[in-house]
């Protein structure tokens, strides 16, 4: 009978650790949800802030520019809607978003009054213009984004010949993200009043890409978009 009450007494003493080990991974388990919730909310926090600043900085360069109100909202949306028909993956259109919202910031540093000169402009106006993406990412390279926003901003007027600006960069070593751009910018400005001209239609603008896919354009890119107006129809907002 002793051993008995000595094992039954063991056993409870082994049942109640077990059970306070229970316990405490319990506890452990709450502590990491609500220290998970917590970092999930402190993400989205920042991620709204992120999100109002680049809408801040969007709307501080088309304020300067009438004929740039809501273009870098509809480049953003068609740059996003080709990256995921494309099958890019989430990181990459976070980063095309970032650096579609801000893609023009450069303009800060071209004068109003070249902006929206209606007349033809002389070379050094001209170069004003063209040297927006060298600033944008003169300013967007002292920023830690976890994307290369920057370079996708430097580089969205670069072709895939090697015609554009402003390093003359071709293929390969154009981004992929860049490239997107390209073609959502071009769209865009393409069917958008100007201030030298009326706007294009789309199937002008479509025909412009489908043409120069492959050449000026990457082609998976143009034929992602092209799916997406004639096949999908996407449309601008």
């Amino acid at each position: 009978m002793d051993y008995s009450k000595k094992k039954k007494a063991q056993l409870i003493e082994e049942i109640e650790a077990l059970q306070g080990k229970i316990a405490e991974l319990e506890c452990a388990q709450v502590e990491r949800k609500r220290a998970g919730e917590e970092l999930r909310q402190s993400y989205a926090q920042l991620r709204r802030t992120l999100d109002e600043t680049v809408h801040a900085l969007a709307t501080t360069a088309e304020e300067r520019d009438p004929f740039a109100v809501g273009h870098h909202q509809r480049v953003t949306r068609l740059a996003c809607a080709i990256a995921k028909e494309m099958g890019l993956s989430e990181e990459q259109l976070d980063g095309i978003y970032i650096a579609g919202m801000i893609h023009d910031i450069g303009k800060i540093s071209v004068p109003v009054e070249v902006l929206v000169k209606p007349i033809p402009l002389s070379d050094l106006e001209h170069g004003l213009t063209k040297a927006h993406s060298q600033v944008g990412y003169d300013i967007l390279k002292t920023i830690e984004f976890p994307w290369p926003v920057a370079e996708i901003a430097l580089q969205h007027h670069e072709r895939m010949d090697g015609s554009g600006y402003p390093q003359g960069l071709s293929g390969d070593d154009i981004l992929l993200e860049a490239r997107v751009l390209a073609v959502a910018d071009l769209v865009d400005i393409m069917t958008s009043r100007q201030r030298n001209r009326l706007a294009f239609s789309m199937d002008e603008a479509l025909e412009e890409i489908s043409q120069n896919g492959g050449v000026l354009y990457d082609s998976q890119v143009v034929d992602a978009c092209l799916k997406l107006f004639t096949e999908k129809g996407f449309e601008f907002e």
